[in-house]
């Protein structure tokens, strides 16, 4: 079926490629119009701006968003849904929080067109293995996209979970529960990293990989990254959020749904980004002035 998608970032143009091998007739635009004219290299259709993309687009339209959350996806609504027609088809595939989608739901419903929130997980490896979709919206359009989903997706790797916002509810908790796993990993391989023994990191994630209770994909993936910098010596300790996590934890709380893994794992994100705290010169400077104990100088 023919499909556009806004926004060829590395998840972006990786989509077109994957929904070009399915045989999906792609319309595909960025802003930056280099990003354009690559994936129309690999069989895409270029548009010049969004109106040139609603223009070579037949009813029922299907425009697929992979853009930043926030500003971006209202400013991309602002421009289409002046353009769209009634049964028209919007779909969020960023990380936005799910009640921007309810709210963009109930927007695009005044003009007749159906929203879509789609969480979307698989990073640069969605091309190769499929990416998993969580979608939120009503029925009808979740149907008439199916096709669509079921190329970028792996076999059972798309689901509607609910209605409007649904589907970035779930990837929101998804990537809470990513935090906690990622930082459970990274502890033990610190301990690892850390013990007495001359270990071989990489060699112990492709064992624990072999039927071990904590196999995961997360273990190939420490696996590769350790087979190309095995101390990890180029890369700095510094760990980014994208809301996500903040977001399930506020709404845990709001619920009164004790998260401490959840909340630990945020707060290392969060120390990782400072170099030298001023709360732990605190204590060190108090435990120095209540109890004598020696403190470290630059």
């Amino acid at each position: 079926m023919q499909v556009a998608l806004v926004g060829l970032g590395k998840m972006g143009a990786n989509m077109v490629e994957r929904l070009l091998r399915g045989g999906h007739q792609v319309v595909a635009f960025d802003r930056d119009q280099d990003l354009t004219a690559r994936v129309a290299e690999g069989g895409a259709t270029a548009a010049s701006s969004l109106a040139d993309l609603v223009r070579k687009l037949s009813p029922r339209r299907v425009v697929w968003l992979m853009v930043p959350s926030g500003g971006p996806v209202d400013s991309s609504l602002d421009a289409l849904l002046p353009l769209l027609e009634r049964g028209d088809i919007v779909v969020d595939g960023g990380n936005s929080h799910y009640v921007d989608s309810q709210r963009r739901a109930l927007r695009c419903a005044q003009e007749g067109v159906s929203f879509l929130d789609a969480g979307t997980s698989g990073g640069v490896w969605g091309l190769k293995v499929g990416y998993c979709l969580m979608v939120g919206g009503d029925q009808d359009a979740f149907d008439h996209v199916a096709p669509v989903l079921e190329t970028l997706a792996p076999p059972d790797g798309y689901l509607r979970v609910g209605p409007a916002g649904a589907g970035h509810y779930v990837k929101m908790v998804h990537n809470g529960i990513e935090y906690g796993m990622l930082q459970a990993y990274a502890e033990g391989f610190e301990v690892l990293e850390t013990s007495e023994f001359d270990l071989d990191l990489g060699a112990i994630a492709h064992l624990w990989d072999q039927g071990s209770v904590i196999r995961s994909w997360l273990l190939e993936l420490t696996e590769l990254a350790l087979a190309d910098d095995p101390d990890l010596e180029r890369i700095r300790g510094y760990v980014d959020d994208t809301g996500e996590g903040r977001w399930t934890l506020l709404e845990a709380l709001q619920q009164n749904v004790p998260t401490p893994v959840l909340a630990l794992s945020l707060m290392m994100r969060i120390r990782s980004r400072q170099t030298d705290s001023f709360a732990a010169k605190y204590v060190a400077a108090l435990r120095n002035q209540f109890g004598g104990h020696a403190v470290k100088r630059d």
